[in-house]
């Protein structure tokens, strides 16, 4: 079995869903089309350094927003999979399309969706307020709930254990 320091240091890949993960799971709708998500600014700086360190980065989320599609545009995330309600198929689709091992992903979830996710990457990332089949599912549970700073948290995690957060991470560099 390996420890969570040998399955953090063979990971390229971050893939993730959005409501619960990069949101706190809660969504305002207004009047007509209008949708409101708030995310986290940490989690966006975490992602600024993750793609720095040359590591790629995915959504896949069973919800259809304009808005997350404008919030990858602005973290970088390269690849968006919307409106999959099968995410295991979605994430079989990615990783043959980026020619990426599931042993060099990562992947943080929240809810029973995440859960056939969780279980086949190199590492599932379950957020702290996440349900208990995920956190079960999961090779580590982060401190952070969704939306809170919870992929900041992933992705320094990963980093560290690959030895590159100081390179990347610290002031100036």
């Amino acid at each position: 079995m390996l420890t969570l320091r040998q399955r953090c240091e063979r990971i390229e890949l971050l893939v993730l869903d959005v409501d619960g993960v990069l949101t706190a799971g809660g969504i305002v709708l207004g009047s007509g089309d209008e949708e409101l998500k708030t995310f986290h600014v940490r989690d966006g700086q975490g992602l600024a350094v993750w793609h720095r360190a040359g590591k790629r980065t995915a959504i896949i989320t069973g919800r259809t927003s304009r808005l997350v599609e404008r919030r990858a545009a602005e973290v970088g995330i390269g690849h968006v999979q919307q409106g999959r309600q099968d995410k295991l198929a979605g994430l079989e689709e990615l990783l043959a399309a980026l020619g990426v091992a599931a042993e060099a992903t990562a992947y943080v979830g929240d809810d029973l969706p995440d859960c056939p996710c969780l279980r086949r990457v190199g590492l599932g990332v379950a957020v702290a307020d996440a349900c208990p089949e995920a956190r079960s599912a999961a090779h580590y549970v982060t401190a952070a709930g969704g939306g809170t700073g919870a992929v900041r948290e992933a992705i320094e995690r990963i980093l560290r254990c690959q030895g590159r957060w100081p390179a990347f991470g610290e002031p100036g560099a």
